[in-house]
């Protein structure tokens, strides 16, 4: 079983530049304008975006099988690959999208195989392309959240502003369906599922520290007939729990300095209530590499 939401969005790979960008002032906490505080963030987000294609990196994702009192089911599966992001106008509706391609380059410390592709047991493996979850913070796409409550808050000693976000509609709506890549007794999920979470901005520079997300509430996903006769589904089966948490740390290049903010780590879970396996996964992102113009590669350190 793949779940949509953790085991999809969490595969990506996000960055910020740090220091070497001009900093903006903080707005006033007691009165602050959302509005524009998020639109400044989403300026800081399409800006790294026009020009992260130069960087690459290696993610290691960590995938185990729990119950759903989270206690292990299973075997762990340890997938190592190569990420990039890429930008691509949107067809249409004027927006941008930034999604991350990746490469598997071991799985359980061996190189892949054919089989990987269709075995039941890469059914949580990450799939080749997958959306960046970040994006939601860019124009064309915020209208679609609400976000409040900002405050006073620290992320491993650095002042930050918290803002809390929801989602502008709350009716979820998702369906069930199999897997789109062919490995057997492994699905996925289509539609909306409204969602609500926190940022964790750097109050100096608007970069984002730490992203939270999670469900809205407990949520039914509709069974179609074909699916519910083959598998002996019910005709709903209750997500339970969809989280992600997303931290960032500094990274350094030289040739020329540049200090940047990327992705240190995430951890997911996704729990069901019966019906399908829940999972945890746990993620680092390592092995930093800048592409440079004149094709150099400097390694971030």
């Amino acid at each position: 079983m793949r779940p949509r939401g953790s085991l999809r969005l969490v595969f990506v790979i996000a960055a910020f530049a740090g220091s070497g960008w001009v900093g903006l002032a903080t707005p006033p906490l007691d009165r602050p304008d959302v509005a524009s505080l998020v639109a400044r963030i989403g300026g800081r987000v399409a800006a790294y975006y026009s020009r992260a294609q130069q960087l690459m990196c290696v993610e290691r994702s960590t995938v185990v099988p729990i119950d759903s009192d989270w206690s292990v089911r299973g075997f762990s599966r340890i997938v190592e690959s190569e990420l990039r992001v890429e930008l691509e106008a949107a067809d249409g509706d004027g927006r941008t999208e930034a999604r991350v391609t990746r490469e598997i380059r071991r799985i359980n410390g061996r190189e892949p195989r054919e089989r990987d592709r269709t075995d039941r047991s890469g059914c949580t493996d990450p799939t080749p392309v997958s959306p960046e979850p970040l994006a939601f913070l860019l124009p064309g796409q915020r209208d679609d959240y609400r976000f409040t409550a900002v405050h006073e808050g620290h992320e491993r000693g650095r002042a930050a502003l918290v803002i809390d976000f929801s989602s502008a509609l709350k009716k979820s709506d998702p369906v069930l369906i199999e897997d789109e890549h062919g490995h057997p007794d492994c699905f996925d999920w289509k539609g909306p599922i409204a969602i609500a979470g926190r940022l964790w901005i750097d109050a100096t520079t608007y970069d984002v520290l730490r992203l939270d997300r999670h469900l809205a509430g407990p949520t039914d996903v509709h069974v179609p007939w074909g699916l519910e006769r083959r598998y002996h589904f019910d005709h709903w089966l209750t997500l339970q729990q969809d989280d992600l948490t997303l931290r960032y740390k500094e990274v350094s290049f030289s040739d020329p300095e540049e200090k940047v903010l990327l992705p240190e780590s995430s951890e997911a879970i996704t729990v069901f209530r019966a019906g399908l396996q829940s999972v945890r996964r746990s993620e680092e992102f390592s092995d930093y590499r800048r592409f440079l113009t004149d094709s150099r590669i400097i390694k971030g350190r």
